[in-house]
């Protein structure tokens, strides 16, 4: 029995959560970490990760998802943001984290730093927040993993209005724009979603080995 491949086919995107049930502190602990390990390209991070946990704002937040019941309903609610601009004190500060992590001279990443600058700041601002989005989704692509290895429900979100949470989250004043959404949490015996069969291309028409 493959156990991955089994907790893959497991999980689908919840529709309707059991509002009675809360992930344990451990459990949201370790998949935020999973978010912070999250790979990125360069490891810069340019994200980041919002846990609402305060009911007004999720209710606000519910009428900028059209509805939407999984955004009051989960467990916990993960708005995941992107950097609007990725500047060079951002990159400033990764080439002194390196250096103070692997206990190096920054100095001696001062060439790589300057490279990763060249290539960023020739991106426009739309292709910043477009490559920075691309980071956001590597980052929910781990959250979703782990949470179906954890048997942890997931509903990944792009249903929703971002400038709405730009405004209610007063994102852009941060630097921020709200990307995607994930609610987490337990399914509701009453989520008819849950007993479909689950949808994919064949293998052979998805996967080729040249």
């Amino acid at each position: 029995m493959n156990t991955l491949i089994d907790n893959l086919n497991w999980r689908y995107a919840t529709k309707k959560f059991d509002t009675t049930k809360r992930l344990k502190e451990d459990d949201l602990t370790t998949l935020l970490e999973v978010l912070r390990l999250a790979p990125s390209a360069y490891g810069l991070q340019p994200f980041k990760v919002l846990v609402i946990d305060n009911p007004s704002i999720r209710e606000q937040l519910k009428s900028k998802s059209y509805g939407q019941p999984q955004i009051t309903d989960a467990s916990h609610l993960i708005v995941l943001c992107s950097y609007l601009d990725v500047k060079d004190s951002h990159i400033d500060e990764h080439i002194l984290n390196t250096a103070t992590t692997r206990g190096i001279d920054a100095n001696l990443l001062v060439g790589y730093g300057d490279f990763m600058k060249r290539t960023i700041n020739n991106f426009d601002s739309e292709q910043k927040l477009v490559w920075n989005g691309k980071q956001v989704y590597l980052a929910l692509g781990q959250l979703i993993h782990a949470a179906a290895q954890m048997h942890v429900d997931a509903a990944p979100m792009e249903g929703f209005d971002p400038l709405g949470y730009d405004e209610v989250l007063n994102l852009k004043a941060q630097n921020l724009h709200a990307t995607v959404v994930c609610a987490l949490g337990y399914r509701s015996e009453d989520d008819a979603t849950q007993h479909f069969k689950k949808v994919r291309k064949a293998k052979s028409t998805i996967i080729e080995i040249i």
